[in-house]
């Protein structure tokens, strides 16, 4: 797949998968969350420190565009962002309308792997 965000100048190949294997090479797309534009949230992964950097500059409005494996193209629009503690709380894979979901590492500028924090980006599908 591809992720665009025409506002911060991303473009991006998503890899199947979110294996540490992948993730060297780009953001992945979790294997048990649906495909972007599905009903359910579609799961994104990146690391905080390469691909996925950007998330910090992200903001409620801005237009995610993720392009499929058939080539169809699906909009979000960022609704909002949060900080979670993976080991407290869990991600909602279901949903009735189509979500994205962007998840990476935090803090961003940490100089420590790893950890239980993560931001999390929210998107809700756009027709």
């Amino acid at each position: 797949g591809r992720l665009v965000v025409r506002d911060l100048g991303i473009d991006q190949i998503v890899l199947a998968g979110a294996s540490g294997r992948s993730l060297a090479f780009g953001p992945g797309h979790h294997d048990e969350s649906v495909n972007p534009g599905k009903m359910g949230n579609a799961l994104l992964v990146g690391h905080r420190d390469t691909h996925f950097a950007f998330l910090m500059d992200l903001q409620p409005g801005h237009r995610l565009e993720v392009q499929d494996r058939t080539g169809t193209w699906h909009r979000f629009e960022v609704d909002h962002a949060l900080i979670m503690n993976e080991q407290e709380e869990h991600l909602v894979l279901e949903g009735k309308i189509p979500a994205l979901t962007l998840v990476t590492c935090y803090p961003f500028h940490s100089i420590v792997p790893g950890g239980p924090l993560r931001y999390v980006v929210w998107a809700k599908g756009k027709s």
